[in-house]
């Protein structure tokens, strides 16, 4: 079985002087980084660790269904 796959929004936080990492999909997962590319690693460790965690204490896991508005892909 695959791991589901979810939306991930990155942007820069000018308070925090940092990338920052969320998943709309599961509250309260995030993650920054000093790169865009430090802060997609670190939410995807975050995102093995809610699961495995939601899994632990039997919560319901989210199915992936955040899209952002801008989605539109050209043909």
């Amino acid at each position: 079985m695959n791991a589901p796959r979810y939306h991930i929004n990155l942007s820069w936080s000018e308070p925090d002087q940092c990338w920052v990492a969320d998943v709309p999909d599961l509250p309260f997962c995030l993650a920054h980084g000093a790169t865009p590319e430090e802060a997609a690693r670190a939410i995807q460790i975050a995102v093995v660790q809610w699961l495995k965690i939601a899994a632990e204490d039997g919560d319901v896991i989210p199915q992936p269904r955040y899209k952002p508005a801008s989605s539109s892909r050209a043909a």
